[in-house]
């Protein structure tokens, strides 16, 4: 079958180097794009008297039914016809005769495959926006009904000091929140039409970007001809996005695994987000959490890879450009999917409210307050934080807790202890003394709370 291209070719294509080359199996992701920015490329070439009203509006109704055959899954595509631009002009041609050849009139697949691709992520990225607000709202609501669930928090995954869990889950909030704003803000170098430039050089026609701009809702024209037909860095952005994102997941991921385990119970998952062993049968496995945590790997190399794709190349266009689209296919895939599971597994997971107050009373992760409690009575914090020391060593050799020693052994340590120490380490108390801005207070996270649902309104 001779090729669009073929008229100064002699023999016909190797097969194999057909199927090699052919990108019909994947781009054919976007073919509603590819025809929603033929239906704005023809009517600018009909506004700008490039070809006539008349073979215009044929293009377009050709056009109009062969989406609408898409919409309907209806298309088969040919690989002999290599990617989704040669398939839609073919079927063009097929629908409406010669005619449909003047569509690629002052345009080359170079700048209309890179248009596809904007119109693609731009649409893309909106609705990852929706999916991530889904996820902060189950996060909101956890961390409203856990305001006083006091919980160890870690450093070094050692018990450090008492905090809420509703603090613990609002940080994930504010990592969600930075990587919406970061999606949001890679919309200005998505937003840029590449259309018009041509293989790389532009064209003779006398066509209008702005007006192709306008119609198809991109606020900016790339300005450098073979600049946009050269460009993926908005696709790059977009898998730095999405590979910080899928970071963030992996951590709470794990999180969630080990809070879930017979060693914390700090919190159970739904039945319908986990799944069973084929041999043990008390086993239930965090497999959802588990498989967020892998699928991370997966987007950080497809960045990886487009990086590597990139680095060489020359301007303006090569095939090896033809390498950018699974990554960014599989990557908006896997992001879906993971934000669409992580709303509902957050939503319905019981937290274990007694399990986690257990783990607060026996410890000594309100060591700290003591060694404030001591500074507030006038002993310098080094000092005070020596004494505790020595207070939480003979503790462990005596195998009690902080909150089970009697006053008199405090006071070998140091006279200045009286009975408040008592009020001092219950573990509420000592979350709700940490008061200042940011910190695990109810109060300070109910300012936090406020905050974030002021965010969720705004859409910000």
């Amino acid at each position: 079958m001779s090729k669009l291209w073929g008229g100064r070719f002699t023999k016909e294509t190797n097969k194999l180097v057909e199927e090699f080359t052919a990108s019909i199996t994947f781009d054919q992701h976007l073919a509603a794009e590819d025809i929603q920015g033929s239906l704005a490329h023809v009517q600018m070439l009909v506004e700008s008297a490039i070809i006539s009203a008349e073979d215009g509006e044929q293009i377009k109704a050709g056009l109009t039914k062969i989406l609408a055959q898409l919409h309907a899954g209806l298309l088969e595509f040919d690989v002999a016809h290599e990617d989704i631009h040669m398939n839609v002009e073919k079927l063009l041609l097929a629908e409406i005769g010669p005619v449909g050849g003047k569509l690629h009139t002052g345009r080359s697949r170079n700048d209309q495959v890179a248009t596809d691709m904007h119109l693609y992520l731009k649409n893309k990225i909106s609705g990852l926006i929706a999916l991530l607000v889904a996820v902060q709202n189950s996060i909101v609501t956890q961390a409203k009904n856990n305001l006083e669930t006091i919980m160890p928090g870690y450093t070094h995954l050692q018990r450090a000091q008492p905090i809420s869990f509703a603090h613990h889950l609002m940080a994930y909030f504010w990592m969600l929140q930075r990587d919406k704003e970061r999606l949001h803000d890679s919309l200005a170098r998505v937003d840029i039409l590449p259309l018009g430039a041509g293989a790389l050089a532009g064209t003779t026609f006398p066509i209008d970007r702005q007006r192709t701009a306008e119609l198809l809702g991109f606020s900016q024209v790339y300005p450098n001809s073979m600049d946009a037909v050269s460009d993926r860095d908005f696709i790059i952005e977009f898998l730095s996005n999405a590979s910080i994102l899928m970071m963030h997941v992996s951590r709470l991921s794990e999180e969630l695994i080990i809070w879930s385990s017979q060693e914390f119970q700090f919190v159970e998952l739904d039945d319908s987000f986990c799944t069973g062993s084929s041999i043990m049968p008390q086993k239930k496995n965090p497999d959802v959490p588990e498989l967020l945590r892998a699928k991370t790997g997966r987007v950080y190399g497809n960045l990886m890879g487009l990086l590597t794709v990139l680095k060489g190349l020359p301007l303006a266009y090569n095939k090896d450009m033809q390498e950018d689209k699974e990554g960014m296919f599989d990557t908006v895939k896997t992001v879906e999917g993971t934000l669409a599971l992580l709303a509902p597994l957050l939503a319905t997971m019981q937290v274990r409210t007694d399990k986690m107050a257990k783990a607060t009373r026996e410890d000594y992760s309100n060591a700290t307050d003591i060694a404030d409690y001591l500074s507030k009575k006038g002993l310098p914090f080094r000092d005070a934080h020596a004494v505790i020391g020595q207070i939480v060593l003979y503790a462990i050799k005596e195998q009690k807790y902080l909150l089970d020693l009697k006053l008199d052994e405090y006071q070998r340590f140091s006279t200045l202890f009286c009975d408040d120490i008592y009020e001092i380490l219950q573990p509420l108390a000592t979350v709700k003394s940490r008061n200042s801005y940011g910190g695990t207070a109810p109060a300070q996270i109910t300012e936090q709370i406020k905050l974030a649902e002021q965010k969720l309104d705004a859409r910000l």
